[in-house]
């Protein structure tokens, strides 16, 4: 379960990465700012701070939860699995909070929080099985 965990996991930090890159790199570039549904390249531009701010947060996530993997794979079991188990909590907690600012928001909040969710479960089930 471990293993599988870790890989689940590195999938959720590539995905923040790329979420990263989006917010922060291509904000206004069209084919990102109408993934987001902004609505035109103006308004964009106008969110481009705040988007740029907020990929950061994704970023640090990612890292975090990288950084966690590393650890435990070097044998820093205590410390890996509380930082991955932490960055994982935030990614899923963040894309609970999304699912608050309205209807259209629900399928990103899915993408943003499925895999760290996945990662987590199956985290606790190799914990709890002894896996550690």
């Amino acid at each position: 379960m471990i293993v599988l965990a870790t890989v689940v996991v590195t999938l959720a930090a590539a995905l923040h990465i790329a979420i990263f890159f989006m917010e922060s790199v291509a904000w206004t570039r069209p084919t990102v700012w109408k993934r987001f549904g902004v609505a035109s390249q103006q308004a964009a531009d106008t969110t481009r701070p705040m988007a740029y701010n907020q990929g950061f947060y994704n970023l640090f996530l990612a890292i975090g939860a990288i950084v966690g993997l590393i650890l435990y794979g070097v044998g820093q079991h205590i410390a890996g699995l509380a930082l991955i188990i932490f960055t994982t909590a935030c990614m899923i907690a963040a894309a609970v909070v999304l699912t608050t600012t309205g209807r259209g928001y629900l399928r990103p909040a899915i993408i943003q929080g499925i895999l760290p969710l996945i990662g987590l479960v199956l985290l606790l089930i190799g914990i709890a099985n002894g896996e550690s």
